[in-house]
């Protein structure tokens, strides 16, 4: 497998040997928290605030998505949980139907990467839901959500939330690898239906 940013597949597959994340305790405080009422924007045009929504959403958290033909930062590969953006999203992509069935009213993959940036990726990757931004970092500040630095940028760890009713009911935290994470998502929903 390539991993050469100008390679059409480098974003959709995973490297061999990726170093995997280690349970930091830095999403230990998440569940049982309610959410805050912060209006995010959404590649559908809304604002959403996940505090309000009902049922259950699950929201998984990336760093951010890269952009074929660019080159990732340097080093991204080394940061454990960092790669697998685009694979995460199009599990949760391709498993969205079974998600829905198993009870998720509402699924947003969330990062800290402007709108029209998502909008781009949303469209190529043929997303059935909206990424929400956390640009100005109002989310990730509020709930303590867990970050790390690289290239000047502070970007959120790789983490999956299940919302019911405006509170975290459950954290997926380490996520890895990354292309399972809707598939454990599906997992713990059916389990607990």
């Amino acid at each position: 497998m390539s991993g050469h940013p100008n390679d059409p597949g480098a974003y959709s597959s995973l490297p061999e040997g990726l170093p995997a994340p280690v349970d930091d305790g830095a999403a230990a405080h998440l569940p049982g928290l309610r959410l805050p009422s912060l209006a995010l924007p959404a590649t559908d045009g809304r604002d959403v605030d996940l505090s309000a929504l009902p049922g259950v959403s699950v929201v998984y958290a990336y760093p951010r998505t890269g952009i074929p033909g660019q080159a990732l930062p340097e080093g991204w590969d080394a940061i454990p949980g960092a790669r697998g953006c685009t694979p995460q999203s199009c599990g949760f992509r391709d498993h969205f139907a079974e998600l829905k069935a198993a009870g998720a009213d509402h699924v947003f993959g969330l990062s800290t990467q402007d709108t029209a940036f998502q909008q781009e990726v949303a469209a190529r990757l043929h997303l059935p839901f909206p990424l929400l931004s956390d640009a100005a970092g109002d989310l990730r500040t509020a709930l303590g959500l867990p970050v790390f630095t690289v290239d000047g940028m502070t970007l959120l760890k790789r983490l999956t939330l299940v919302i019911r009713d405006g509170a975290i009911a459950h954290v997926f935290y380490p996520v890895f690898p990354p292309d399972r994470s809707a598939a454990e998502v599906l997992g713990f929903l059916q389990a607990s239906r």
